[in-house]
């Protein structure tokens, strides 16, 4: 990626392009990672305080629901996290309507990509028959409630991925290469333990994260990202049933026969189609459909760095 120049009537507001600073303790990619874990173990510790609410442990929509908003907690961690420490108050600008970015345009254009690329991904699996579906029913008041608590997930990830700790790496390190992979290693850090985890999921989830990343630097949406990574997953675990990461949940549209699931280059048994070569490949040529945009349509870079104090 080029490294971004300042170009008269292109820069949004809340853009700076400022040189990095010299890198104090708290800014070295190590010590980044660590804050990042923190917010995420402590805030899911402080959603799962949502099980106690008995709906959340006794039905189907309720056990779906609560595997996704408890990441509330990370939200609410981490909003605290940012408003309260001085040098992390500027990255939530981000996160709102200043940024140029995060607009209804592109929060549809991110919906798009998610449920396209996925879709692309289950079709192909199913036309070369490694998966069967069955219809298990449709019921619209609770799929929007799952929709808004896939979002709660899928946004509480990007915000520390793809807010605090990109934000925060663009600040301290020269090259935007730096900001856009060390986000991503860890996204796919986080996803290490989860069940039927292959290499070829973990190079999945990292070049997942690479996109996501490619939208906050080319398009300056956060909120595009967010989207995306919630159709994604809304797409295959709440409309097809199929394996999120690795995890089943007992609500969905259509549900998998899982007794008919093959291996196969479309569709792996363990991780779903998120740990297979077909889908590494479409998410790669993603990758660089954005970068050649990118590439032609900016003249620098627009997901920099906020100013840090």
């Amino acid at each position: 990626m080029n490294q971004p120049h300042e170009t008269s009537g292109h820069n949004t507001p809340h853009t700076v392009d400022t040189k990095p600073e010299k890198r104090r303790f708290s800014d070295h990619l190590p010590v980044l990672y660590l804050l990042a874990l923190a917010l995420i173990l402590l805030g899911q510790i402080l959603g799962s305080f949502l099980e106690l609410i008995p709906f959340m442990t006794n039905t189907d929509i309720g056990v779906t629901a609560y595997m996704y908003v408890q990441f509330i907690g990370i939200w609410f961690l981490t909003l605290l996290f940012l408003v309260f420490t001085k040098k992390n108050r500027p990255i939530l600008q981000s996160i709102g309507p200043r940024t140029a970015g995060n607009n209804g345009k592109l929060f549809v254009l991110g919906l798009m990509i998610g449920f396209g690329l996925n879709g692309i991904c289950i079709l192909a699996a199913w036309l070369h028959k490694d998966i069967a579906l069955y219809y298990k029913g449709f019921q619209p008041v609770y799929l929007i409630l799952i929709f808004v608590a896939v979002f709660i997930q899928s946004s509480a990830e990007e915000l520390i991925c793809r807010g605090f700790l990109y934000q925060r790496l663009r600040k301290s390190y020269s090259s935007p290469a730096v900001a856009v992979i060390g986000n991503s290693l860890l996204f796919a850090i986080l996803h290490l333990f989860n069940e039927g985890i292959t290499v070829l999921s973990v190079i999945n989830i990292f070049v997942v994260g690479i996109l996501f990343s490619m939208m906050v630097f080319y398009l300056d949406s956060l909120w595009c990202a967010m989207a995306a990574h919630t159709a994604w997953n809304f797409m295959q675990n709440i409309i097809f049933g199929l394996p999120n990461s690795g995890i089943v949940l007992p609500y969905s549209v259509f549900g998998l026969d899982a007794s008919t699931a093959e291996n196969s280059f479309a569709y792996n048994v363990g991780f779903g189609i998120e740990g297979t070569l077909l889908a590494d490949i479409v998410l790669i040529l993603a990758c660089i459909a954005l970068y050649l945009w990118g590439r032609k349509h900016t003249s620098h870079a627009s997901g920099q760095a906020h100013e840090c104090v």
